[in-house]
């Protein structure tokens, strides 16, 4: 009877606990940048996109990052609009090189863009932190 009442107390505290956590859990429909308010937002086909080549957004937004970073770090500068540009050079840059490769190029293409935005991520961090745009 003790271990009964002991297992209830404890499925109490836990449901209780969860119950809590799940309350600060709840999305917002509010998507405002933090920095940089004024973001361009992605081109409206590519938040449409079938997603069946969903693969393609995430390289196209992958190519944004990177070159996002690359210009920031070539030119010690952070401010919004070089953080932040318009989409179309990524685009542009996808539809040169990418927009007929098959699907494992893209994958891998994505992969190769992510680790080059992450080392210079490295870079850019302290860049943008000192102007309050990170």
């Amino acid at each position: 009877m003790t271990r009964a009442i002991a297992v209830a107390g404890l499925l109490l505290i836990f449901g209780t606990t969860a119950g809590v956590a799940e309350w600060n859990l709840i999305p917002t429909l509010d998507n405002h940048p933090n920095v940089c308010p004024d973001q361009p937002p992605e081109p409206e086909w590519m938040q449409n996109i079938n997603v069946r080549e969903s693969y393609k957004r995430l390289l196209i937004q992958q190519i944004y990052r990177a070159q996002s970073m690359e210009r920031v770090v070539d030119s010690q500068n952070c401010d919004c609009l070089t953080r932040y540009p318009t989409w179309e050079d990524a685009v542009r840059f996808y539809t040169e090189r990418y927009a007929s490769s098959e699907y494992w190029d893209v994958v891998e293409a994505t992969s190769e863009y992510r680790r080059q935005a992450n080392e210079l991520r490295r870079a850019a961090m302290p860049i943008c932190e000192a102007v309050g745009n990170w």
